[in-house]
This record gives structure tokens, C-alpha cells and sequence, in this order.
């Protein structure tokens, strides 16, 4: 929930009453200032570049208009294999199948994450807006079995979300036929925009047809988001809530501390406040790994996570600190996007 909206309803734009009945059932009562920004500009089918705080709102607001432009008598994403194409898939990795698609005018989309953890979740907000509609959601991330993902095409697929080296993976085997995709979504684009992303989406942005649609959301904008923009996006609608959202029901709090002195700090933060669990962010793999050691020799339960894991062990520890097995969690940004839905009383640490 976030101050300042202007007061509409999702009424007011017109949406499929399925699709109404899964927003209100999944517990929204209005749009928030993102939303109320987003939906009605994407619905027009113009290009949007989106700067928002995490936990705005944000996931549903590209969302909600994929969901209600999808045409779920079409599956157009579906690659359609035939069998003997489908078994050299399986083995090779060329891309010179013999493909046939499902044709058709439907309007199908790819919402493409930085990590297999937010795909996750951006996948269950679909799933859960979407409900009622007949609609299928995939999702496909690296660390996962390519065969797997590979059968789950060859059904109807709707609406793909994934990390943007699986899907284009899939997309170069002609497995995931996005021709007439015309809506590609990229959540915490500066992060898409990397250097170990970006080459992947430059190619796979080749796949897209010339009039797809673009949204783009993302916390920040580097000069890499910019360039983007100007080669790929066609005079997008810019929305820019970063100075204007406050969070309701958080505080924030923020220290000037000497290196030395951080560790001191945290334990001093735990020895006298009651927090019941948290999330500590470091910005190198390393000093995750250093600092949940010097955390656990405090005597605090702590666990850590980081993208360099085996994805085994870092599903492993996210379930079970989400369970509450452990109150304490340092990881690298790869968690900032993700909600903790199940966690009350959830406190936040940038230790840096």
C-alpha cells in the first residue's frame, strides 16, 4: 500500500470480469499510484519506462494489462513441434527444426527477471490475477532442466516469464516461437541491462516482431536503461514515482558507521532490538559469505545465499528461511525485488 493515489478503480479500466475476480480475490481493493500510471497506458499499447520503488505494486502493474490483452484461445508462444522435431530438440542444440506454429492475431507475452527467485514470483501473481481466465503461465530459468521446459512448450503457453539466457536459448531452438509475441516486459531492467544479461536480450529482441510492445520497470535508470530506451522503445510513456512513493506501515532508519565499526553496529542492532527475522544485504559474494560467518560466531542463527550457489541449495535456503528456520539471511541484491509475503515484522539491513 503507498500515500497518494488519485483514487481510481480497476473498475475503471474496463477489465475482463475474470480478471477482476482474481485481483479483488488476491486482496487489491484499489490501484496503487503505480498502477493507476501503468495499466491504462500499457492497455493502449504504447511503450512504458516505469521508475518505481519496490513493493509499489509494481508486478501488477504490467500484470494486469498482459493478463487482460491475452487472447487465451491462442497460444501463440507454443512452438507446435512434431514429433520427430521434438526428439532432435530434446538432443541437439542447432536451431534448424522444422517448426509449424499456431497461428493467429491474439496479443501473447514474456515477462523477462533477472533471477530464478523473482521469476518465481512474478509467475504466482499471474497465476493467482489470473485464476479464472483459461490462460497457461510458464516459468523457465537457467539452473532448471532444459528438457523439462522444452515438453512443457510443446502445450499451450500464454504467457512465458524466465531469465532472459533460458529463454533465449529456447528461442534460438525454435522451441519458443516468439514471432508473434507483442509484449516483452523487463522487471528490474537495470539489472536486465547488465553486462551479463544484456548481449542475451539485444538477441532476443530479434525474435520479437517490429511492432511489439515494451514495458520496462526498474528502481533505477543508468545510462544503460537510457540507450535502451532509445534504440528499442518507440516514444515511451515515461513514469517516474521514485520521489513521490512512500511506503506505509515502514520505517527507515539509516547510520553513518565506519567500516570497522558495521559488524559492532549489527550486533548492537540485535542485542537490543526485537527483530524477528532479517534480511542483510552485502554487495560482493565474498563478503556475504565472511559476514553470515562473523553473524553465526555472534551466536545468531544466520543463513546466506548468492547467485554463485548451486540453484539446489539456494531454493534449499530460501524455503527454509522463509519457513523460519533461521532468523537471519545475508545476500547479495539478487533477493531485493522478492517479497517475503509469509514473514511479519521483517527488518532490512544494507551492510555493504
Amino acid at each position: 500500500d503507498v500515500t497518494a493515489t488519485k483514487g481510481n478503480e480497476f473498475e475503471d479500466y474496463f477489465l475482463k470480469r475474470e480478471l477482476l475476480m482474481g485481483i479483488y480475490e488476491k486482496g487489491f481493493e484499489r490501484p496503487s499510484p503505480i498502477q493507476e500510471e501503468s495499466i491504462p497506458i500499457a492497455l493502449t499499447g504504447s511503450d512504458i519506462l516505469a521508475r518505481a520503488k519496490n513493493g509499489t505494486g509494481k508486478t501488477a502493474a504490467f500484470c494486469i494489462p498482459a493478463l487482460e490483452k491475452i487472447d487465451q484461445d491462442n497460444n501463440i508462444i507454443q512452438g507446435g513441434l512434431p514429433s520427430l522435431c521434438l526428439h532432435d530438440a530434446l538432443k541437439s542444440s542447432r536451431d534448424d527444426y522444422a517448426l509449424f506454429c499456431l497461428s493467429g492475431s491474439a496479443q501473447q507475452f514474456v515477462i523477462l527477471v533477472p533471477t530464478r527467485e523473482l521469476a518465481l514470483q512474478t509467475s504466482q501473481v499471474c497465476k493467482e490475477l489470473g485464476k479464472h481466465l483459461q490462460i497457461q503461465v510458464m516459468v523457465t530459468t537457467g539452473g532448471t532442466s532444459l528438457k523439462d521446459d522444452i515438453m512443457r512448450l510443446y502445450q499451450p503457453v500464454h504467457l512465458l516469464v524466465g531469465t532472459p539466457g533460458r529463454i533465449l536459448d529456447l528461442a534460438k531452438k525454435g522451441v519458443c516461437v516468439l514471432k508473434d509475441c507483442s509484449m516483452l516486459v523487463m522487471d528490474e531492467a537495470d539489472k536486465l541491462l547488465s553486462q551479463e544479461f544484456q548481449p542475451s536480450i539485444e538477441q532476443l529482441i530479434q525474435f520479437l516482431p517490429s511492432n511489439r510492445q515494451i514495458l520496462m520497470f526498474s528502481a533505477t535508470f543508468p545510462v544503460t536503461v537510457k540507450d535502451f530506451n532509445d534504440r528499442y522503445l518507440r516514444k515511451p510513456y515515461i513514469i517516474n514515482l521514485m520521489d513521490e512513493l512512500t511506503l506505509k506501515g515502514i520505517t527507515q532508519f539509516y547510520a553513518f558507521v565506519e567500516e570497522r565499526q558495521k559488524v559492532h553496529c549489527l550486533n548492537t542492532l540485535f542485542s537490543k532490538l526485537q527483530i524477528n527475522q532479517s534480511i542483510i544485504f552485502c554487495n560482493s559474494v565474498n563478503r556475504v559469505e565472511l559476514l553470515a560467518k562473523k553473524i553465526t560466531e555472534l551466536g545468531y542463527s544466520c543463513f546466506y545465499i548468492h547467485a554463485k550457489m548451486l540453484q539446489d541449495h539456494r531454493n534449499r535456503v530460501f524455503h527454509d528461511f522463509r519457513n523460519g528456520a533461521c532468523r537471519n539471511l545475508v545476500c547479495t541484491g539478487m533477493l531485493i525485488a522478492v517479497q517475503l509475503p509469509a514473514i511479519d515484522d521483517m527488518s532490512v539491513l544494507y551492510f555493504l
